[in-house]
């Protein structure tokens, strides 16, 4: 057990630089982290109330804003790109 938090703190610390540039460099990720901790929360409320949403729909959700928030960086970086050529 303490072999896995001593992992688990050394690892989290080795991350949280590059993540923290990269959440500098797309700050719509934010956004879209936000997005799913609502909709998560929003969904064990609703199970608690006894109403089941299948996670089928909830991860095809998340899956569709990160394909499309996806596509936004690739858009974003090559529309820099390119205006970084011309001038």
């Amino acid at each position: 057990m303490y072999i896995a938090v001593i992992l688990a703190v050394s690892v989290m610390m080795l991350a949280a630089t590059p993540l923290a540039n990269f959440i500098a460099r797309n700050p719509t990720i934010v956004m879209l982290a936000l997005g799913f901790l609502l909709m998560i929360g929003m969904t064990l409320i609703a199970d608690g109330m006894g109403y089941h949403v299948p996670k089928g729909y909830i991860y095809a959700a998340m899956g569709f804003s990160a394909l499309v928030e996806g596509l936004n960086m690739l858009a974003r970086n090559r529309k820099k790109q390119r205006s970084g050529e011309g001038h």
